[in-house]
């Protein structure tokens, strides 16, 4: 029903060093992906609560993704002066420190810059996860 393929390699001096240059580039990149992967994961808080990926840094600035599915929380966060970028929007609820309680509606697209404040929590009580691209100052 199928032929069989019969694939002969021969190689030579300048294969076999231009076949080492793409096996270190392979590792190279999945060293990458094993790293970011690592780091995505260090930035995940524990079970039910939202995780937090660094896409960028500086001395001055970092550029995160937050992704926050039904019903996970924020770990308290005392933040400082930042932009924030709705890239999937929803129904959060903050809590803050003194129990005070506040509905946030971001709609996808969206960008607020957001100074800082008191310290808070934030629940996803919306049906669907909520993705933020956040800039912020260090």
């Amino acid at each position: 029903m199928f032929g069989s393929i019969k694939i002969e390699l021969r190689f030579i001096p300048v294969e076999r060093s231009i076949m080492k240059m793409f096996t270190r580039l392979c590792m190279s990149s999945l060293m990458a992906s094993f790293l970011t992967a690592g780091l995505s994961a260090a930035m995940a808080d524990e079970k039910g609560q939202s995780s937090r990926t660094i896409l960028a840094e500086s001395d001055k600035l970092q550029v995160i993704e937050i992704r926050q599915k039904p019903g996970e929380v924020t770990t308290p966060s005392t933040s400082s002066t930042r932009v924030v970028r709705a890239l999937k929007g929803g129904t959060m609820l903050r809590t803050y420190a003194d129990g005070k309680t506040e509905k946030v509606e971001w709609k996808t697209g969206e960008v607020q810059i957001q100074e800082p404040g008191p310290q808070y929590t934030v629940k996803n009580v919306g049906k669907s996860e909520i993705v933020l691209y956040a800039v912020r100052l260090k």
